[in-house]
C-alpha cells in the first residue's frame, strides 16, 4: 500500500489534505463502509481516489451525471492515471470492449451510471475485476427524501455480494439528517459511519433581497463586487437576454445552456474559467464539475427547486476560502410563480401514464421489449406528433424516471468513434479489390493507431481533407464500410436519450402508486416551503437557516448575511449611524489604521465607532490593506 501523502503530492502537488479528508481516507483504508459529507468544493472525489490509488485493483465509481463523469475521467487522465466511463449512449460493442480492458488491463477507475450497473454485461465482467473500493458520488440520489431521487441507484446494493469485504464510500455535499440515515440503509452498511465537515462556509455571505428591478439591482452587484461571478436563472432565453444586457452596461458577460452546441460550451467555459469572460450567465446546467476557486460572487434572479439545489449552486462561490457573495433576488410575484410551477410538476397520474404509452409508440416499442435499450428523443418532435403540452410531457418523464421505468440522460455530445471489426488480412482484400476504399482506409490506419483494438474519435472533415474529398464523401464512404461489416462506425450526436431500465408495459401493467405519487408530492411542497421560508424570513440569520436545514443544531450567527447586518446596524439609531459614517467618511480621504481612526474622532464613543466601522467593512463601503482603512467610492 503506498503513503497516502505521497499520493497527494505527486498527483495533485499538496502537501497536506483539507479538513476531514484523511479521516475519510483512513476509514475507507480500514475497510469501513464511510458516508462523506462535505461542502461543495470541499474535495470530495480526493476521498476515493486518493485510497483507490494507494491499493492495486479498480475503483468502481456510480455517478448520475454523463458530463461530471467524463471531466472526472479527462482530470484523472491529465494527472497520468487511467480511467474510463460507461454510460447511456454508447454501443454494446464499445462497452464490451471497455469492460475487458478493466479485467486485462490497467484502468484505474471505472465511471458507471447507475442505470448499467445491474446490466447482464456489466455484473458478468464486474466479477471478473479486482475491485478495491465502490464510490458513490451524489448519494443522496439513493434517497426518496433526496432532492434529486433517482431509482437506479437503489441497485447499487445489489453488487455489494460480489465483493463482499470491499468497502463503499458514498459522497455528498447536501443531505438532510432523514437522507443521512436513508442512504446508509439503501446502500447496506455493515454499520452506521457518517464523516462530516459541517456545511457552515465562513467565507460566504447569504445576502437575500426583495426587489422589483432585477436587472437594476444585478448591475449594482457586479460593478460593486469586484471579481468573476455567475448569474443563475431558470429559462435557456433569459440567460441571453441578461447576457446581453449586461454586455451593452459595459460588462464582460455571457451565457451558457444545456441546449448549445457543444464546441460553443467548451469555448464558453474556457474563456469564463481563463477570466476573458467576467460573468456567465446560465441555467443550473452551468457549474458541475468546473472547478474555479476565484468565484466572487454567484446571483440567483430565480428562485431554486431546493434549499439543496441553491447550497450547491452558491457554495460554487469562494473556493479559495476568500471572501464571496451568495445574492437571491425576488420579487413577491416569484413566490406565486414558484407555488405554480410546483403544481406543474405533478400532472395528473392519467396523463403520466398517456405520456409513457405514447413514448412507446413513438420509439415503435413493441410491449415486452426496450429492456436496456437506448434511443434518441426529441422533445419538441414528440409534443408535436402526439399533441401534448411540453411543460405536461417534461414534469411526466421526470416522475415516470422517479418511478425506475425510463432513464432520460441529459443532452450530450458525443463525438464520432469508429472501429475496425474485421482483422487486417481481410481489410487487406477489400483494399485490392477497391482503389477508392484502399486509399481512403491508408488515411484512417495512419491517422489512428490501436483503431483495431479500441473505438477511436474521429474527425470526419479531418480525414476528408487528408482524402481531398468533401466531407459528405467521407460521411458516405465510413456508412458504406459500415454497411459491408468491416468498421463499427458511430456518427457524432448531441441529442438527449432516454434508456429503458425494463421492457415496455401496457396500460394494465404499468402501475403508478397513487400513495407514492401523494407522498412525494408533500415531499416536494415542503421543499418548497423551506425555500419560500428562507427568502421571507425577516429575522433569523441565513447562514443558521441553511445550517439547520441540514440538520447541525448548534450554530451562530454568520455575522455578515442581510439579517445579521440590519441587526448591528439597527443597534445604533438611524441618525446617529449617519452622523458617524459621514465622520468617518471624511477622516478616511487618508489611509488610517483603525487606531489612528479612533484617535482621530475623540468626540465619539469608541464602542460605536468601531461598530459603524465594521458595518462599513461589511458592506464594502470601507476595505482594508496594508494595515489601513481606505473608503471605497
Amino acid at each position: 500500500m503506498t503513503n497516502i501523502h505521497q499520493i497527494l503530492l505527486q498527483y495533485w502537488g499538496f502537501n497536506e489534505f483539507r479538513p476531514k479528508q484523511e479521516d475519510i481516507i483512513n476509514s475507507v483504508l480500514e475497510g469501513k463502509d464511510t458516508l462523506a459529507l462535505l461542502p461543495t468544493g470541499g474535495g470530495k472525489s480526493i476521498c476515493f481516489q486518493v485510497p483507490a490509488l494507494s491499493q492495486e485493483g479498480i475503483c468502481i465509481v456510480v455517478s448520475p451525471l454523463i458530463a461530471l463523469m467524463k471531466d472526472q475521467v479527462l482530470n484523472l487522465k491529465k494527472r497520468g492515471v487511467n480511467a474510463a466511463a460507461i454510460y447511456s449512449g454508447m454501443s454494446r460493442r464499445e462497452i464490451d470492449i471497455l469492460l475487458d480492458n478493466c479485467i486485462y488491463g490497467d484502468v484505474k477507475f471505472l465511471y458507471v451510471s447507475p442505470e448499467r450497473l445491474t446490466t447482464k454485461i456489466f455484473i458478468a465482467r464486474f466479477q471478473k475485476m479486482n475491485v478495491n473500493l465502490i464510490a458513490v458520488d451524489e448519494s443522496h440520489c439513493v434517497s426518496q427524501w433526496g432532492y434529486d431521487f433517482r431509482p437506479p441507484y437503489l441497485q447499487i446494493a445489489e453488487i455489494r455480494p460480489y465483493f463482499p469485504e470491499i468497502p463503499i464510500i458514498a459522497l455528498t455535499a447536501t443531505a438532510t439528517p432523514e437522507v443521512v440515515i436513508d442512504i446508509q440503509e439503501k446502500l447496506a452498511f455493515k454499520e452506521t459511519n457518517v464523516l462530516q465537515k459541517s456545511f457552515e462556509r465562513k467565507n460566504i455571505a447569504y445576502i437575500v433581497q426583495e426587489e422589483e428591478d432585477k436587472l437594476g439591482r444585478l448591475l449594482k452587484i457586479v460593478n460593486k463586487v469586484k471579481g468573476t461571478g455567475i448569474v443563475y436563472v431558470r429559462n435557456r432565453k433569459k440567460t441571453e437576454e441578461i447576457a446581453v444586457f449586461l454586455q451593452k452596461k459595459g460588462v464582460h458577460a455571457d451565457f451558457y445552456h444545456a441546449g448549445l452546441d457543444y464546441r460553443i460550451k467548451d469555448t464558453k467555459q474556457k474563456a469564463w474559467i481563463s477570466n476573458k469572460i467576467r460573468i456567465i450567465v446560465s441555467t443550473n446546467a452551468f457549474g458541475m464539475g468546473i472547478d474555479k476557486a476565484d468565484v466572487r460572487f454567484v446571483v440567483h434572479l430565480d428562485l431554486p427547486d431546493s434549499l439543496e439545489a441553491y447550497f450547491q449552486e452558491a457554495g460554487r462561490g469562494g473556493r479559495d476560502e476568500k471572501k464571496a457573495y451568495a445574492v437571491q433576488l425576488y420579487a413577491k410575484s416569484d413566490v406565486i410563480t414558484f407555488k405554480e410551477h410546483t403544481r406543474n410538476s405533478f400532472p395528473s397520474i392519467e396523463t403520466i401514464k398517456k405520456v409513457y404509452q405514447a413514448l412507446g409508440s413513438y420509439f415503435q416499442l413493441a410491449v415486452g421489449s426496450g429492456k436496456e435499450e437506448i434511443f434518441t428523443f426529441n422533445l419538441g418532435e414528440f409534443c408535436n406528433r402526439f399533441k401534448f403540452n411540453l411543460i405536461e410531457v417534461n414534469n411526466s418523464l421526470r416522475y415516470i424516471e422517479k418511478e425506475g421505468y425510463i432513464t432520460v440522460s441529459e443532452s450530450l455530445f458525443e463525438p464520432s468513434k469508429l472501429k475496425f471489426i474485421v482483422g487486417r488480412e481481410d481489410l487487406q482484400h477489400c483494399q485490392e479489390h477497391n482503389s477508392t476504399l484502399s486509399n481512403f482506409i491508408k488515411v484512417i490506419l495512419r491517422s489512428h493507431s490501436g483503431i483495431f483494438d479500441n473505438y477511436k474519435v474521429i474527425k470526419e472533415d479531418e480525414i476528408a481533407s487528408r482524402c481531398g474529398i468533401t466531407f459528405e464523401q467521407a460521411k458516405n464512404l465510413l456508412s458504406l464500410l459500415k454497411k459491408q461489416e468491416l468498421i463499427d462506425y458511430l456518427p457524432q450526436t448531441n441529442a438527449p436519450k432516454i434508456y429503458y431500465n425494463s421492457e415496455r408495459l401496457n396500460s394494465d401493467n404499468f402501475i403508478l402508486s397513487k400513495k407514492t405519487y401523494d407522498d412525494r408530492k408533500i415531499i416536494t411542497i415542503a421543499r418548497m416551503n423551506s425555500v419560500i421560508n428562507y427568502v421571507t424570513n425577516p429575522t433569523k440569520c441565513r447562514s443558521r437557516i441553511l445550517l439547520t436545514y441540514f440538520g447541525e443544531k448548534e450554530t451562530s450567527k454568520c455575522g455578515q448575511c442581510d439579517i445579521c447586518l440590519k441587526e448591528k446596524r439597527e443597534n445604533l439609531a438611524t441618525n446617529e449611524f449617519n452622523q458617524l459614517q459621514n465622520a468617518i467618511k471624511n477622516k478616511l480621504n487618508n489611509a488610517l489604521t483603525i487606531n489612528q481612526l479612533v484617535d482621530s474622532l475623540p468626540l465619539y464613543s469608541e464602542k460605536k465607532l468601531i461598530k459603524t466601522t465594521q458595518w462599513l467593512m461589511d458592506n464594502n463601503r470601507i476595505v482594508e490593506g496594508g494595515g489601513k482603512l481606505y473608503w471605497n467610492e
